[in-house]
């Protein structure tokens, strides 16, 4: 098949779009990197399911793509576009609000603000979607997404759907790991013999928030909001928060200190609103973000004795 110019269609028996050489610098905060050798936006979670069942080679889950960086050599295999895709939240019956993946963590608390529930407000500060937040626990202004999670709704590469409870995780600051059961659960073992179980994605949760005053709730939101615009480079294409935070001291603090801030490379630079941000300066490659925040690694490591954490993923293969 002659992949040189961009197709779209949907695949017999299913009801999802495949667009085939896609551009990720379209799916991605950071306006960056390769192209997808195929990308599917599924109609539903049915669909995705009856997709991933069919589907072979790697596959990367997607939102707003607003904590990940794709080399310029693109990717190999297929990437799921949830957002816009997987979007229904609702109140259930239990008063749990049900979010799917491709979900913004900031709908969440609007979402729950407007039915009179309090503790989501953080969530209006996370500029992801809610399977990203699971897959990391991204939190901020002191909380964190799985302090909130009542379950979650999973998939794996077979396209099998099943329920998990937050004590099936290791969970951390910005780690989430499902844990390997040693009962044989998942039925399978690798070549060493040791557990092994397939490949599993969030695509959907149940978030447990407490009922309260929605008014309230919306003018905390709004006031964070305003914070994270007067001190964050939001009018420029960057990814968030580019390194965890270590033990007892902030990234942006240390970076800072190392006299990074402004640092540029291409048409990549060290934010000089927030020094642990890097923003496109319009014309960024991949390559030009990750050289970056190699260096910056490099220079705080040298300069402070502190080894900075990347929270950014990054994947791909190199132009």
């Amino acid at each position: 098949m002659n992949m040189t110019e961009p197709k779209n269609f949907a695949p017999a028996g299913l009801r999802g779009k495949l667009q085939l050489d896609e551009p990720m610098s379209a799916h991605v905060s950071w306006r960056a990197g390769g192209r997808a050798e195929r990308c599917y936006t599924p109609a539903d979670l049915q669909d995705l399911a009856n997709f991933l069942a069919t589907c072979e080679g790697p596959v990367y889950f997607v939102g707003l793509g607003s904590n990940l960086l794709v080399r310029d050599g693109g990717l190999r295999g297929t990437v799921i576009l949830l957002h816009g895709a997987l979007n229904h939240i609702r109140v259930t019956d239990e008063g749990l609000v049900y979010a799917e993946a491709g979900v913004s963590s900031p709908k969440v608390a609007s979402f729950a603000a407007q039915k009179n529930l309090e503790g989501a407000e953080f969530l209006s500060g996370i500029p992801g979607t809610v399977g990203g937040a699971l897959a990391m626990n991204a939190g901020c202004y002191g909380s964190e997404t799985w302090q909130c999670v009542e379950r979650v709704h999973t998939i794996d590469e077979h396209g099998a759907l099943r329920e998990r409870l937050p004590q099936d995780y290791e969970i951390g600051y910005r780690h989430v790991a499902l844990r390997v059961m040693s009962n044989g659960e998942w039925g399978m073992k690798n070549g060493a013999g040791a557990p092994h179980h397939p490949e599993e994605w969030f695509v959907a949760a149940w978030f447990r928030f407490v009922p309260g005053n929605g008014k309230a709730a919306k003018l905390k939101a709004k006031e964070w909001l305003a914070k994270r615009m007067a001190t964050q480079p939001l009018t420029l294409p960057n990814a968030g928060s580019v390194f965890r935070n270590p033990p007892g001291d902030y990234a942006a603090r240390l970076i800072e200190a190392s006299g990074l801030k402004g640092l540029t490379i291409g048409g990549a630079q060290v934010s000089e609103k927030h020094a642990n941000f890097i923003v496109n300066l319009g014309n960024a490659k991949a390559a030009d973000i990750e050289k970056l925040i190699a260096e910056v690694q490099a220079k705080v490591k040298e300069l402070n004795g502190v080894e900075l954490v990347r929270e950014v993923k990054i994947i791909g293969d190199r132009g």
